[in-house]
Formats: C-alpha cells, structure tokens, sequence
C-alpha cells in the first residue's frame, strides 16, 4: 500500500495553507479539506462590481516578527492601512 499524502490538513485558513505552502516546498503532499468552497477561511474576500468585500467581516494583519512579515509579503500583497479609531464621548 502507497501512501497517497503526508499531511492531511483540515481546514484552508492562515495555517492551514501556510503549513500546506511550507510542507509542499518542502517535498511534502498535502491534502487540504476545507467546509467552504474557497481558501483563505475568515479572511477570503471577494470582489463584487469591482470593490473588495471582506466576506467573514474585517480583517487587520499584523505582526512585530520580521521573518513572518517577510514570509507573507513573499505570498501577497498588501494595501497600506492605519487603523485610527475615534470616540466621542458625552
């Protein structure tokens, strides 16, 4: 009996398709399940009469880890973005 794939992956989100991206460079098979018809799990979005919707609601990437950012950057691109919240109180 062969083995069909080394990793059995449950679930398309951020880890899932990073380890899957990384286990792939790395010689590694993988079958990536997933319930919805798309990658990218709450952070897919979707293009609908040319604009950009968040589908699963906002999403913010962030990380103080240089070799992280690094490592996305390689995967996609990004739109520059300051979150500045505002309150107003009484």
């Amino acid at each position: 009996m062969t083995k069909e794939y080394d990793y059995l992956i449950v679930g398309a989100g951020l880890y899932g398709s990073a380890f899957a991206y990384k286990a792939n460079r790395m010689g590694k098979k993988c079958l990536v399940i997933d319930k919805r018809p798309h990658t990218g799990g709450n952070i897919f979005c979707e293009t609908v009469v040319d604009i950009r919707v968040h589908t699963y609601g906002p999403h913010i990437f962030h990380t103080s880890n240089k070799q992280v950012w690094d490592f996305v950057n390689t995967l996609v691109g990004f739109n520059h973005f300051i979150l500045s919240p505002i309150a107003n109180y009484k």
